[in-house]
């Protein structure tokens, strides 16, 4: 069998992958409680408890959110491992190789993919106590603070996004193997053996992800982290200890600027990277799988520091690869988000097996909780249901499985099986995060303005209501549009291979504004800056609105009764369900009448009609 450049073979990258991935769910069983682990040091370690160290209240409840059972280290190590994807060896590299972005490109990204973190360590106590002690995410706040029609608006977005970032991770991870064995992953011949590689990964993280739940998926992101730090350590070491890689002071000093493109990619990043991860729910289920406040906010501020810390790392290996050769990356003989890739490529194939290690732990830590946390999406509801809590089956050591759990997992089957279609057209990462910011940042500000309980401003700014949220929303939307036409923008192409993405009033969605990457230029800042601000200003306006006509009635959730009744409907016990069965069916027949001769339609002993 022939190696690439790379000194890797397709056999030696198929064992790395199925090696990894079998001792992820080796790891997600252990923790689970599938495999014993006899009382030490391994079991407090892998073996996820409630800080009581009671049993869970429900062994449901603890499979989808890990309620209350995770320290400071696993909450820090799971942002990270899971936030720091295999797209991080394209991401920061390029800007560190693109000399027009440089210093400020990668400090803004690192930043900003850090940002997320301390965020939701500030809101997450309170977002947490507006939701209550058995929500799972900002799904159930937005039901909680709003009602159902602003649940949808955040569940939809919340998809949206983690199945974008799903795509991208199974696009990164696919495009990378390819690589590093020598196939060319533009070529339609090269689709079969790329695909097989987000397959491999798709099942099996949702294999071990349907088994053991968000309490694997935590104790699995613990050991990815781990690894991924001392990987990145090791090839520091043979990166910058390979003579082909030295450099010069006067060369690093040549390429690394201080830049306006720079600046606006910073400012761009910072608010893209920002608005999509307050919806991205495997975050949000760090915030109630902590064992308290304290616990929580010191994982996510160490979290952050690491994930900037690694953004860092390969920001700098990208300045180094193009003050390494900068006539080739001038001429795009050399591509800047492949920049990382030229520095390896000397290295003993040893050490470039490293690299397809630390690549399978990035995704699978990524792709794991972005399929937990779409679960997520629906638990709240779904264990609301007593129908859906009532078992299909036993399984020896899973234990009960219940409709619910069963319904989840074959809705996220459903959904991973575009994002493969999707990753096997190897769209670029960039851009498919780009689409996925932009429509977030429509929304963000509408929807935490739910944070705003009382007048503020002397009642200048009253409380959003659920219409003006939902209105507020609408405007952000409104404004991309309107973007696009004042830039006569009608058709979204690829700037490198011409392919047409898509045409009409929301092609601008697609941000190809021909700048010198994807999310550079001054009108990708602008769009960024000014869609959440329409967005918070029109849910402030139309909230303001919303209170002075309808008075007490805006503080209502949309379509009270509709959502009631539905509610009503579903929360029906399993023999409730089937008394209404027959009384339905006799509303039909007309023949049945109850034992003290009242039709079965509901006529009461009174006479009234009940409803």
């Amino acid at each position: 069998e022939m190696s690439s450049s790379f000194g890797c073979t397709e056999g030696g990258a198929y064992a790395v992958l199925f090696t990894v991935l079998v001792s992820f769910t080796f790891l997600a069983f252990v923790a689970f409680g599938l495999i014993p682990v006899p009382e030490s040091f391994l079991k407090r370690y892998f073996v996820p408890t409630k800080s009581d160290g009671k049993s869970p209240d429900s062994v449901e409840d603890f499979f989808l959110s890990a309620r209350e059972s995770a320290n400071t280290f696993s909450i820090a190590m799971s942002f990270f491992a899971s936030g720091m994807g295999a797209w991080v060896l394209y991401g920061t590299t390029e800007m560190g190789a693109t000399v027009d972005l440089s210093w400020l490109g990668v400090i803004g990204y690192s930043m900003a993919s850090a940002c997320p973190a301390v965020i939701i360590a500030f809101i997450g106590p309170i977002i947490k106590e507006r939701s209550g002690e058995q929500a799972f995410g900002t799904t159930d706040f937005a039901k909680t603070r709003y009602g159902r029609i602003m649940q949808l608006v955040v569940a939809g977005l919340s998809v949206f996004y983690m199945f974008i970032f799903i795509v991208a991770e199974l696009t990164s991870i696919s495009n990378i193997y390819g690589l590093l064995i020598g196939k060319d992953t533009t070529l339609e011949n090269t689709k079969s053996y790329t695909t097989g590689i987000a397959i491999s990964v798709c099942a099996f993280t949702m294999f071990y992800s349907a088994v053991a739940g968000v309490p694997a998926s935590i104790v699995t992101d613990k050991v990815q982290g781990v690894m991924m730090i001392a990987l990145v350590i090791l090839l520091t070491v043979a990166v910058t200890a390979d003579p082909a890689n030295h450099i010069s002071p006067s060369e690093f000093a040549d390429v690394s600027n201080i830049t306006t493109d720079g600046l606006m990619a910073a400012v761009t990043l910072f608010i893209a990277v920002a608005s999509a991860e307050m919806f991205n729910q495997g975050n949000w289920q760090r915030v109630w799988a902590a064992k308290d406040v304290q616990t929580m906010r010191r994982g996510f501020f160490l979290g952050s520091f690491m994930v900037f810390l690694l953004m860092m790392f390969f920001g700098i290996m990208g300045i180094i690869a193009v003050a390494n050769d900068p006539e080739s990356y001038a001429n795009y003989s050399k591509l800047a988000y492949l920049a990382f890739f030229d520095l390896i490529q000397p290295l003993g194939a040893g050490w470039n097996y490293l690299v397809l290690i630390l690549v399978t732990a990035l995704c699978a830590s990524s792709v794991d909780t972005l399929q937990n946390g779409i679960i997520s999406v629906f638990s709240h509801d779904i264990l609301s249901i007593p129908r859906c809590t009532k078992k299909v089956t036993s399984i020896p050591r899973v234990g009960d499985v219940s409709y619910g759990r069963v319904s989840t997992r074959t809705l996220l089957l459903v959904i991973q099986i575009p994002a493969i279609y999707m990753a096997a057209e190897r769209r670029d990462v960039l851009s498919l995060f780009l689409v996925a910011d932009l429509v977030c940042a429509t929304s963000v500000l509408p929807v935490f303005f739910g944070l705003i309980t009382e007048p503020k401003l002397n009642g200048l700014i009253q409380p959003p209501t659920e219409l003006g949220s939902l209105l507020g929303c609408v405007c952000g939307v409104f404004c991309v549009v309107v973007n696009g036409l004042i830039l006569d923008f009608d058709k979204a192409v690829n700037p490198y291979t011409g392919e047409v993405y898509e045409e009409g009033i929301f092609s601008y969605f697609w941000l190809t504004n021909g700048s010198i990457c994807a999310l550079c230029g001054s009108k990708t800042m602008v769009t960024f800056i000014i869609t959440p601000c329409v967005g918070g200003l029109g849910c402030i306006l139309f909230s303001n609105l919303d209170h002075a006509i309808r008075g007490e009635a805006a503080k209502e959730m949309l379509f009270k009764k509709f959502f009631k009744s539905l509610e009503k409907y579903g929360q029906l016990s399993e023999e409730d369900y089937s008394e209404r069965k027959v009384v339905s069916g006799n509303r039909f027949s007309g023949v049945d009448t109850g034992k003290n001769g009242h039709a079965a339609m509901g006529v009461d002993k009174g006479g009234d009609m009940d409803i």
